[in-house]
């Protein structure tokens, strides 16, 4: 049980104010602060501090030891590679719509693109490693995304509301083929639009959104939403492309799991994220980043219909958010004012434990005793013995714990 210091990521879509403040810094930052890792990521790995204070790369502490630090279990399946990763996110502005492989979609795209001799770090590469990348949002925040293509009826019904010359046409091809056949076609054809064709319908749709939210129209929050992205990318054929997608607003504890082939966009709001310990993203649009579309359309899934929003399973006190993902599972812990009663954190595995409210008082099973505030973070070692974590000062607490899927 040693504390752990996470990765501070300074993406241009972070808040200035969110991340600093859990941390107990000075606000506002003075750049945007968009991710904070606590993980072994080999881009930026968390430091464990030890008990005679030396700080340690976690990444350099599992490699040494998988076993030890991961478990048996663990250690089988993912070698010396911790698999999840653990992160808050904070956006104050829409990051890229993107997409994810699955396992197999990633093992063969690393191997053509190592054997094509592509620089793992290349601006234009898809796969730099061969390992899916599931994910995981549950909201701190009310929290605001787009995630998963709707129901087609539903989407038809939207472009409607809004149609314009321009649009009508590809409101019939949808109404025509209400499924997701019908959908890869329609999305082929925009995210393929030449531009000079795209730089026509653009503004169109625009116009069209800003009269229905005048309106106070049935997709008032959608159109809102494409609005905002048409600002910031107003040649950009991922503003089409959201056209599509379920417009969905989480609040505090609800989640939404973005498993392979998921086309999702992360549009405002903090977060607790955890997902597997990969870099393979392979992104529609809406950044000025390298999408490969032919690659996308390889990649994303068209099924169809709402995106289930989890709260979270009751197993005792603790609320676990149950996934098909191997990497990782998340669950959370809540205290109310004046409780006290202690949850037993016990895994064959690794373990995180973040504190995102009030503070926690943890003890081991060898008699060893941490304090958790707000912000901090600890690292669990399989190897560890259990932990007991309860609210401090009489004041609300809330626990977040992740582990390996695996551990379950």
């Amino acid at each position: 049980m040693e504390q752990l210091l996470g990765a501070v990521r300074p993406y241009a879509w972070g808040s200035r104010i969110t991340i600093p403040e859990l941390l107990g810094r000075p606000v506002p930052a003075p750049h945007p602060e968009a991710e904070l890792w606590m993980g072994a990521h080999p881009g930026d790995p968390s430091r464990v501090v030890g008990a005679d204070g030396v700080e340690r790369s976690l990444l350099e502490l599992v490699e040494a030891d998988p076993v030890g630090q991961l478990g048996s279990r663990c250690a089988e399946r993912w070698g010396d590679r911790l698999p999840f990763l653990l992160k808050i996110l904070a956006a104050e502005e829409p990051l890229s719509m993107q997409a994810h492989p699955s396992a197999g979609q990633a093992a063969e795209g690393h191997a053509r693109e190592e054997a094509a001799g592509i620089p793992r770090d290349a601006p234009n590469r898809n796969y730099p490693d061969p390992t899916a990348k599931p994910e995981l949002v549950c909201a701190l925040t009310e929290f605001h995304a787009l995630a998963g293509f709707r129901d087609p009826r539903r989407t038809v019904s939207l472009l409607r509301a809004i149609e314009t010359p321009g649009l009508a046409k590809y409101a019939d091809l949808l109404a025509a083929q209400p499924d997701p056949d019908g959908l890869r076609t329609l999305f082929t054809t925009w995210i393929t639009m030449p531009q000079p064709a795209l730089d026509e319908l653009l503004p169109e749709v625009l116009d069209a959104c800003v009269l229905h939210v005048k309106d106070h129209g049935e997709f008032e929050p959608e159109c809102r939403t494409i609005l905002e992205l048409g600002e910031t990318h107003p040649a950009d054929a991922g503003v089409l492309a959201a056209l599509l997608l379920n417009r969905l607003t989480l609040r505090a504890g609800e989640a939404i799991y973005l498993p392979a082939g998921n086309l999702h966009l992360y549009l405002h709001g903090t977060a607790v994220e955890i997902l597997a310990n990969s870099d393979n993203i392979l992104r529609c649009g809406l950044t000025p980043k390298h999408v490969d579309v032919p690659e996308l359309l390889r990649v994303v899934d068209f099924a169809c219909g709402d995106m289930p929003v989890l709260r979270g399973r009751p197993t005792g006190r603790m609320a676990v958010y149950r996934t098909d993902a191997p990497e990782f599972e998340l669950a959370r812990v809540e205290w109310a004012a004046g409780a006290d009663e202690a949850v037993e954190l016990d895994c064959a595995g690794p373990q995180i434990l973040l504190c995102t409210s009030g503070e926690l008082r943890l003890r081991a099973a060898d008699g060893k005793e941490a304090s958790l505030r707000r912000g901090e973070s600890m690292w669990l070692a399989a190897a560890d013995p259990a932990v007991h974590a309860r609210p401090a000062g009489g004041q609300p607490a809330h626990l977040f714990r992740a582990t390996p899927g695996v551990c379950t």
